[in-house]
């Protein structure tokens, strides 16, 4: 046994078309997914959450209300990075303002938001 025997290639196709919602900020149909049973912490190949995809991609309303459901704002993706360090890096005020409301950790991650910010002359 593989460990996927359970994982379908509408599972599959799912899982995709949650990835591209959070990217692209859809968040009433996104959340709808999430509210229906889709895992609030859902990670593609790279270890990106949903909420670490809609930070990154400037998507406030969606990282709050998958924080609001749940989600980890301080899990990092493969590569060591948090969303907040996302965040930071790509200048998303709001979404940084919002991570921090949730409680993300300014020191998670490797660079930390902090340091990111301090890279590019900004504060949290």
């Amino acid at each position: 046994m593989t460990g996927d025997e359970g994982i379908s290639a509408a599972h599959v196709e799912l899982a995709h078309q949650m990835f591209d919602l959070a990217r692209l900020g859809h968040v009433q149909r996104l959340l709808a997914y999430v509210d229906a049973g889709v895992p609030v912490d859902l990670t593609d190949t790279s270890g990106n959450t949903l909420l670490m995809l809609a930070a990154y991609h400037g998507h406030a309303e969606v990282v709050d209300g998958l924080a609001g459901r749940g989600a980890d704002v301080n899990r990092l993706n493969d590569r060591g990075q948090s969303p907040l360090a996302g965040a930071v890096f790509k200048g998303e005020d709001a979404v940084v303002a919002t991570l921090l409301t949730h409680g993300a950790d300014p020191d998670a991650g490797s660079p930390t938001a902090r340091e990111t910010a301090q890279m590019f002359g900004r504060t949290l």
